[in-house]
């Protein structure tokens, strides 16, 4: 089922499989900026990550002395939503725990995605209770893809990343096999802010950075359109498309959390980069999509 929100910038479709984005498009100039899946590159278009942002070392993890397996990003992607709320320009997905997650995630919780359009941004908001008797370990990260290029007749390299800021970024250091090796490394931008784009810089798969600045735009140098991606909370953001390929998108994370260590089964009481939330509580976080046209 697909629920649309829109206003007088922004027309907006969320499916309840994920509770996953569809559609970005813009009222100005009907382009459609959401990436729209192809099984070539990558058939999802803006997936939810939760409760674990990457992949664990053998898709598997212990808890409380048990083992436990779950698939990358988590188990939020393949669940059914109900939609609990909804208006024109806001609308709330809510899953719950059950026997079926507690094979891979023995927590109980309720998992909320909320859509709200303001102006020409649409704020995509994670909301984690935890209704168990124990404190609640997880990630939270976003995957949303942005077609490229924004006019026809322009290229990829046209195309480029700019933070609102400079800062000494740092790179995260990943093996091969794309798990975390804990080690991080300078990662220069052009004047501090600017990274060109060029396929061949996803060659060894995705490009995450700390201490970098929350806000980032990727602009073309030949049209003044450009998507924004503002975010609070969140450890770090990655850009990423299919390595060794001239896939025509690029996919902006904003992540609290990290892949596993390469080469060892973790144990979420201990997990890198893990939030735990105490029995009964709330937490919150959110990021920002702004399309300018």
């Amino acid at each position: 089922m697909i629920t649309t929100i829109e206003n007088e910038f922004l027309t907006v479709a969320i499916t309840d499989l994920g509770a996953e984005l569809q559609s970005v498009k813009g009222k100005k100039t009907g382009f459609e900026y959401l990436w729209q899946g192809d099984e070539q590159y990558w058939k999802n278009r803006s997936t939810v990550l939760f409760p674990i942002c990457g992949r664990l070392f053998e898709g598997k993890y212990t808890y409380g002395g048990k083992d436990y397996e779950m698939v990358i990003h988590g188990i939020a992607k393949l669940q059914t939503y109900t939609v609990i709320e909804k208006d024109a320009t806001h609308a709330v997905f809510e899953c719950k725990s059950n026997d079926e997650t507690r094979k891979s995630y023995p927590f109980d919780f309720t998992f909320r995605m909320t859509y709200t359009l303001t102006g020409n941004t649409v704020r995509e908001e994670f909301t984690v209770v935890n209704t168990g008797n124990e404190a609640l370990p997880f990630s939270v990260g976003g995957h949303p893809g942005f077609n490229i290029p924004f006019v026809e007749g322009e290229k990829f390299e046209d195309y480029y990343l700019e933070f609102d800021h400079a800062a000494p970024a740092e790179k995260l250091l990943m093996s091969p096999t794309c798990f975390y090796t804990g080690k991080n490394a300078p990662f220069a931008l052009e004047d501090g802010k600017i990274l060109n784009l060029r396929h061949d810089l996803f060659a060894d798969d995705a490009i995450f950075l700390s201490k970098m600045d929350n806000t980032v735009s990727l602009k073309s140098r030949k049209n003044d359109r450009k998507i924004t991606v503002h975010f609070e909370d969140m450890n770090h953001v990655g850009f990423w498309q299919k390595p060794n390929t001239e896939a025509p998108y690029l996919c902006i994370e904003p992540w609290h959390g990290v892949p596993s260590f390469d080469g060892k089964v973790d144990d979420f009481a201990t997990k890198n980069e893990m939030l735990h939330l105490p029995a009964g509580a709330k937490y919150s976080t959110w990021f920002d999509i702004t399309v300018t046209e």
